[in-house]
Formats: C-alpha cells, structure tokens, sequence
C-alpha cells in the first residue's frame, strides 16, 4: 500500500484505537470519553444588578432570585442544562434529588 496510512474504523488518522483493560478494542466506540471530569452545578436562581448595587451588598444583606420557592433547580454541566430536580440534605450536607432529566439526545447537542 505504499506510504498510505491504514486507519482502523472509529480511530482518527494517526492515533491507535483505544484499549481496554483487557487489552481488546473498547466494545462502544465513546469509551474513551468516559473519563473526562465535567464541571456540574446546581443553579438555585439568578439576578442582575447595577455595580453600585453589587459595591453595597455587606453581611446580612439578602439578594433576591428569579425562582419562587419550590420550583425545581437546574443541574448544569459545564453550564449546559441536563436535569432539574428539588434540594435535599444527604448526611448534613445538600444534594439535589433529580425529577426531569433531559433526554440523551438533547443533552448530547447541548455538549457538542
């Protein structure tokens, strides 16, 4: 085949195709992705307010939200929507418990 480059199907030009633990082709063609770290945050509301506003704000001072209490917060990943849920207390600390989950589909074009 001369000075041609053989690619192996699902592998980039130049790059070997991931391996298992196993040392066999990964079985899903997206296991390399798998663990990459994704930033995930939980919105509870927003505001906008002018500098001067922002300048005074001090201990005590209450900011008020977009959201009225015991609308769903919205969970994000890398600041892309994929779930919505309601706040609980897991071992004294807060979680979110998730009752709408974006579809597959939605969240995959959010990503890209």
């Amino acid at each position: 085949m001369g000075n041609q480059e053989v690619v192996q199907q699902g592998a980039a030009p130049g790059l070997a195709p991931a391996e298992s633990k196993g040392g066999t082709a990964p079985a899903n063609g997206i296991d390399f992705i798998l663990d990459i770290p994704m930033q995930v945050s939980v919105q509870l509301g927003g505001t906008r307010m002018l500098i001067r506003e922002l300048l005074q704000l001090g201990q005590g001072s209450v900011i008020e939200l977009d959201k009225l209490a015991g609308e769903p917060m919205e969970v994000l990943v890398n600041n892309k929507l994929v779930a919505r849920g309601e706040v609980v207390v897991v071992n004294e600390k807060f979680g979110i418990r998730l009752t709408d989950v974006v579809s597959a589909t939605e969240r995959i074009q959010q990503l890209a």
